[in-house]
């Protein structure tokens, strides 16, 4: 046979794993479209009547990484601690905690919910509505006038492991921040975490020293791991968590 006559042929398993693949992502696009669909009617969605990070494929190129249920959970019920209707709370760059936090506040009366606001690049989150909230941390400013000093409660996660990053990230939170805390404030009324990289903490502590934050001992897991050593900052202390002594194992990529 001529070489012209030649068609490569895929073998059976290849076959099948193409098939398999095709097939995955048409389930997972077919998920996301119901999911918009329910979220039309506030459905609360989707898994055991409850939103699911399932539904929102990790980007690697992105530096997405969620967070386990255990971990999002965990840090939704601190923002959530002492807030009530007229609390507001900001989630940048943490997508899986807010939806915990939908989860949770799903559960309470309406009149009992505080206001929560996602800040997010993954423009798929908008299916959370009036609560979504367009950001890329390049332009950390660039967002609602109306927001500005709006916020009690803030998590913070930024995408990635740099100075330039972290710090733009911080310029968010400040914007966005009703008024500033006391340092070392056990209970305090405008609470702050930020949660990344281990060798973050030198930044992290200059970054955000007039909040009073500090590295935690409480340690975030993604749902699907991370080799870099993972962080929570924090501006208090809780029953989850008190500061790690900065001279030994209990010193105090990125992921949401």
């Amino acid at each position: 046979m001529d070489d012209d006559d030649d068609v490569p042929v895929l073998s059976s398993s290849a076959l099948d794993a193409l098939k398999e693949f095709y097939a995955d992502r048409d389930a997972r696009a077919k998920a996301f479209e119901d999911l918009k669909a329910d979220a039309e009617n506030d459905a609360q969605g989707r898994k055991d009547g409850k939103w699911s990070m399932e539904m929102f494929q990790e980007d690697w190129n992105e530096s997405q990484f969620w967070y386990s249920d255990e971990t999002a959970t965990a840090l939704a019920e601190e923002l959530l601690d002492g807030a009530g209707k007229e609390t507001a709370i900001a989630v940048v760059s943490a997508p899986s905690v807010f939806v915990q936090l939908k989860n949770i506040l799903a559960e309470k009366p309406e009149d009992e919910r505080p206001k929560i606001w996602l800040l997010e690049y993954d423009k798929r989150f908008e299916v959370f509505k009036d609560e979504f909230v367009f950001y890329d941390f390049k332009n950390p400013l660039k967002l609602p006038p109306s927001m500005k000093a709006s916020t009690d409660h803030i998590i913070v996660d930024p995408p990635f492991l740099s100075e330039d990053c972290q710090t733009k990230a911080a310029m968010t939170v400040r914007y966005l921040s009703r008024s500033s805390t006391p340092p070392c404030s056990s209970s305090p009324s405008r609470k702050l975490i930020s949660c990344t990289g281990e060798r973050m903490q030198p930044l992290i502590e200059k970054l955000y020293r007039a909040q009073g934050v500090k590295a935690t001992t409480f340690e975030p897991i993604h749902l699907k791991g991370l080799s870099n050593e993972f962080f929570c900052y924090a501006n208090f202390e809780c029953g989850r968590w008190k500061w790690r002594e900065r001279d030994g194992k209990g010193e105090g990529e990125e992921g949401s």
